[in-house]
């Protein structure tokens, strides 16, 4: 039997009408109309679909959208409001942590959700905290770099998206 729901998706309410089976990553992106949580793996092991649910990270695959009643939902479109890049988000740029894209979103929520429970984690905290999270073109190195850079706030804050990255600028 359906039932309306009353979701907190990135700051704004939204009800929806979900069946009891129904997946969270597919009311994100088919009735919320987020598109940064991606149907990966379906089987909770590729990170893709990585939200916060009240401040935790968890694959949006394997949760149902019903247990999600009036909890707080993050997805990568709500770590960055106004169309400006966080610090995080920022240094995935300059230090070309993304290649194809297709797993950055789950990557940052995760790595979001670390840096607000542990600002300035080791290498090795950074990398447990990924396990969850598949990579087939960085390597993870670069993506490392990233969140290391982000936690010793060697980013000058945020700024608008698709500005040009400092690192790319050249000095007269």
């Amino acid at each position: 039997m359906k039932r309306l729901v009353e979701l907190d998706v990135n700051g704004q309410r939204y009800d929806v009408i979900v069946s009891p089976r129904e997946l969270l990553v597919d009311v994100l992106r088919k009735k919320v109309g987020t598109i940064g949580p991606k149907k990966g793996c379906g089987e909770g092991q590729c990170g893709a679909c990585s939200v916060l649910l009240d401040g935790e990270p968890v694959v949006s695959c394997l949760t149902l959208a019903i247990a999600c009643q009036g909890r707080k939902i993050v997805t990568v479109e709500g770590l960055a409001p106004a169309g400006r890049l966080t610090p995080l988000q920022q240094a995935f740029v300059e230090h070309g942590a993304i290649q194809c894209g297709y797993c950055t979103p789950g990557m940052l929520i995760c790595a979001q959700a670390l840096l607000d429970e542990n600002p300035h984690p080791s290498e090795a905290q950074i990398r447990a905290a990924l396990v969850g999270n598949l990579c087939r073109c960085t390597g993870y190195v670069k993506i490392v770099e990233a969140i290391q850079a982000a936690a010793r706030g060697l980013e000058a804050g945020p700024v608008a998206a698709g500005a040009e990255p400092a690192s790319a600028r050249s000095t007269p």
